[in-house]
Formats: structure tokens, C-alpha cells, sequence
């Protein structure tokens, strides 16, 4: 705690920039940095006026491996623009003809899944039409089974005539059927 006392007294006095870091017995680790500057700034400067590296080989090929990414996401990039149908002045033939059949390529690859996606929604579409039908065909055996035990209420006079000014109607239930053509003539 004095040490790091004097270093900050160093940097309040001095104007300086002073970075401490310590280590104890246990293991634990004290750090203080002068609040105008950071631990790395102080590093990069120890390293520029001492002539030593701090930093090892590792360091060094991720720096590398950092600015090959960075050269081919540019290398993507101008790809890019030119498959864009931008900048292709700049292209010689050669490569004006393997852009031409990237682009084939990826046109073709498209229009096969297109194609693959259209037969899915007919196959869809066909699947349905037979799920209606086969739901009209449901709900058509249900209602002649409701006119049929509407009939038999009639015949046992569950329906009867509120009053004998009016006509007898027949029950909402019946309907003119499509099979039976001549019923159609008398309504």
C-alpha cells in the first residue's frame, strides 16, 4: 500500500505517468496507472524508448493472421462490387469469363431450388384440395343425417303451426339438393 501510495504521489507531484504493477507471495496482483494514460500506453512507450520487445512470437502472428482477414474481407469486397455488375472495367477477359460462370452457377443453383420450392406448394395445394373435399364430403353426410332426423320429428309432429293464417314451411334444415334437378322446377 506505501508503494502504491508513492506512485501516486509521483504522478500529482511530478506530472508524470506512472504505471505500477505487483505481484505478492500469494499470488495476488496490486495494480495502479496514472489516471491520464493506460497500461498499455505505458508499455508501447517502454518498448519505443527502451528498443526491447515485450511482445512475443505469438502476438506477432496474430497481428499477422489479423492482417491477412483484413486483406481478404478487402479481397471479398471487391468481389463483390464486381459481381454487383460494379467497377468491371477494371477486370481483364479472363476474369470477366470466370465471373460469368460464378453467376451461371449461382443462377442455375436458383432456379433449381425455385422449381423445388413450386412442386412443394402444388404437392401442398393438392393435399389440401383433398383434405376439403374430403371435409365437404364429411359435413354433407352430417346434414343428411340431420335432415333425416328432422324428417321423423315432422312425421311425429314436433313441428307444428303456430297459427293457420300461415302457409306450412318447411324446416330450415331441408334444402334443394343438387341430385334432384326436378325440385328445382317447383320452387
Amino acid at each position: 500500500n506505501g508503494i502504491i501510495k508513492k506512485a501516486k504521489e509521483i504522478t500529482a507531484l511530478c506530472d508524470a505517468k506512472v504505471s505500477l504493477i505487483i505481484f505478492g507471495t500469494s499470488g495476488k496482483m496490486h495494480e495502479y496507472c496514472s489516471p491520464s494514460t493506460t497500461i498499455s500506453d505505458i508499455l508501447d512507450g517502454y518498448q519505443k524508448a527502451s528498443g526491447r520487445r515485450l511482445w512475443d512470437a505469438k502476438h506477432e502472428n496474430l497481428s499477422n493472421e489479423i492482417d491477412r482477414i483484413k486483406k481478404e474481407n478487402d479481397s471479398m469486397q471487391v468481389k463483390l462490387t464486381h459481381l454487383k455488375g460494379e467497377d468491371i472495367n477494371s477486370l481483364n477477359h479472363k476474369e470477366l469469363m470466370v465471373m460469368e460462370e460464378a453467376l451461371q452457377n449461382g443462377l442455375s443453383s436458383i432456379s433449381a431450388k425455385q422449381s423445388e420450392i413450386l412442386r412443394m406448394v402444388r404437392k401442398n395445394d393438392q393435399i389440401l384440395e383433398e383434405e376439403h373435399k374430403q371435409l365437404q364430403y364429411t359435413l354433407h353426410q352430417k346434414e343428411m343425417a340431420a335432415m333425416g332426423g328432422n324428417m321423423r320429428r315432422i312425421h311425429e309432429g314436433v313441428y307444428h303451426q303456430r297459427e293457420r293464417d300461415y302457409e306450412y314451411q318447411m324446416p330450415f334444415a331441408l334444402r334443394v339438393q343438387p341430385m334432384q334437378p326436378n325440385l328445382h322446377e317447383r320452387m
